[in-house]
This record gives C-alpha cells, sequence and structure tokens, in this order.
C-alpha cells in the first residue's frame, strides 16, 4: 500500500483475479433523499452538499480481470450513466437531464477501460445489478445509426423479476427506467435472464439478490482464496451507508433494506471482506468493522 495524492491505493488481487475500479463519470442527487431520515448536520459533514443540496456521486463500475491468461475472462460489473445521457435521439434523454442530475462525464466508460489496457470488445461478461440509469445507462450506445449493446461480444446478466419491474414500473421508480438501455441487449440476443440467486454464474462468482431498494437488485460476491470482495450495488451505495439505520429515500422497502444490509455487514465484517462502494466519491473500497450496535468502515481505500 502507499500514500497518492492523499489517498491510501491498494491492488487487489485474489488468485489472478485482478479488480480495478471503472469510472464512468460523476452525477448529483439530493441529499435528503440519499439519506433518507437522517439529519443533514450528520451526513454533511461526511457527504458535503453544494447549494442546492445535491451531493457528489460516482457512477464506478468494477472490471474483475481474469490475469491468467490472455484469453480470461474481462467481467464488468454495472456500466454507468452512459454518454447518450448528453444527447438527444430516441428514448435517450438529453441536456436537461444532465443538468438535474449534473452529470460531469470528463471520465467515460470507455476512457477509464482504455486507462486498464482494454477495449469494448474484449469485455467478456457484465453484471447489471439493477436498470436504474445510474447503474445501465452505459449499456447500450449508439452506433451507425441505432442503438446497440455497448460490449458487443459479452453476455449481460440480469434477473428476470427485475426485467419485468423495469417493463412495468411503478410510479416511483418509473422515471429510474428506460428501455433503450436493456431492450437493445434483447434485440441483440446478448441477454440472459436469471431467476434468483446463483451460487456459481461465473469462476468464483455469486450472486444474491435484494428487494429493499428495488425489485430484485443482483449484489455480486467473488470469492477466491480465502477473499472475498461485494458489489454493493445501491443496498449499500456509500461508505456513510455503512450504518445500519442509514438508509436511502429511494428505498422501495426500508425497513427490508435495513435487514438486508445487516446480513450482508455481519458477513463481511467476520469474514474481511472487502466492500465496493459504487457512489462514494471518497472511498472505493474497504473492510468492516462491528462496533457498538452498528459498522463502520476500517478506512478509505481506493484501487490502483
Amino acid at each position: 500500500m502507499q500514500e497518492e495524492q492523499g489517498r491510501k491505493r491498494i491492488t487487489l488481487k485474489l488468485g489472478s483475479f485482478r479488480f480495478h475500479s471503472i469510472s464512468t463519470g460523476t452525477f448529483a442527487l439530493d441529499g435528503g433523499a440519499m439519506f433518507g431520515t437522517v439529519p443533514k448536520t450528520m451526513w454533511n459533514r461526511q457527504q458535503p452538499a453544494d447549494e442546492f443540496n445535491r451531493i457528489l456521486m460516482e457512477a464506478r463500475a468494477l472490471l474483475i480481470v481474469d490475469e491468467s491468461s490472455r484469453g480470461g475472462r474481462r467481467i464488468l460489473v454495472d456500466t454507468g450513466v452512459g454518454s447518450h445521457f448528453v444527447e438527444k435521439y430516441g428514448e435517450k434523454v438529453g441536456a436537461k437531464f444532465g443538468e438535474i442530475y449534473k452529470i460531469d462525464q470528463e471520465r467515460t466508460l470507455e476512457g477509464s477501460l482504455r486507462a486498464v489496457g482494454l477495449t469494448v470488445d474484449e469485455i467478456t461478461d457484465v453484471i447489471l445489478t439493477h436498470l436504474h440509469f445510474d447503474h445501465a445507462g452505459g449499456a447500450t450506445t449508439w452506433k451507425d445509426g441505432r442503438l446497440r449493446p455497448s460490449f458487443p461480444r459479452a453476455t449481460y446478466y440480469l434477473q428476470q423479476e427485475h426485467l419485468e419491474t423495469a417493463q412495468n414500473p411503478n410510479v416511483r421508480e418509473r422515471a429510474s427506467f428506460f428501455a433503450a438501455n436493456y431492450q437493445p441487449l434483447m434485440d441483440a440476443g446478448q441477454l440472459q435472464i436469471l431467476k434468483g440467486p446463483q451460487e456459481n454464474l461465473l469462476p468464483h462468482i455469486s450472486l444474491s439478490v435484494s428487494y429493499g431498494h428495488t425489485q430484485a437488485m443482483q449484489l455480486v460476491h467473488f470469492h477466491h482464496d480465502g477473499g472475498e470482495v461485494i458489489y454493493c450495488a445501491d443496498l449499500i451505495p456509500t461508505a456513510s451507508h455503512v450504518r445500519r439505520a442509514w438508509i436511502m429515500g429511494y428505498d422501495l422497502q426500508p425497513l427490508v433494506i435495513i435487514e438486508e444490509k445487516e446480513r450482508v455487514l455481519k458477513g463481511a465484517s467476520s469474514r474481511g471482506s472487502y466492500l465496493f462502494f459504487e457512489h462514494d466519491p471518497y472511498c472505493e473500497v474497504a473492510k468492516i468493522v462491528e462496533e457498538k450496535g452498528d459498522f463502520r468502515i476500517e478506512e478509505p481505500l481506493f484501487l490502483k
């Protein structure tokens, strides 16, 4: 480990698999919505708000690369907002959407992949935790006059129950789902539909299914050499949300998500697992400590 620009950076590798943080840009959401009933005086110290009460959010994907051979798997978990939100075509919304959510794509999905020496053609698998726009927006792209899968050689994975929710959304989530983010995957025959938890979806990767934030969101668990990395998605969107009662106003079932969080956090604490935070600009990964009936991170870490 070493200190670099005030951030502690680590190389995270389990067996032949190396983990990379893939930034797809930043956006902003209302701080009150992100922390629900937690008073602003508490959350603002950790996630400071701007003049519109918005907090900075990362749209961070996780890349898992098997370095054992040139033909090893290159697995991407989630795809971020996607550059289509700053253009206007089809169902992809344009400039007004970008202004509302303060979308900044100085860093893009393709650019971040290039920074680790990969192109979109080299991604073999894409696991979509769920289809909210900030998680699945980069799954498709505009090319040759139509929307296509962003990763032409990859298999995409999604829970059937969640796809059905996106196709027939409830009133609270309707603004977060866009058919343009998943229909081209179906049309291309690249979307593999899953039913429930998966013990061995891919080598060393299992999926659990969560219902507190949205219907049938997938959590990705990577196990190897006695170590574990958990991609928390919106179960625990930032390091601040490791506290039991700190949940989002966006969560559909508050008591359910608290129970789900507790199971994940207790397990991660006892096993020394790394949690990967998709939305926290101040912390990418961390280990968890159970303390005084609640949880906290050991220290904020970033991946090299």
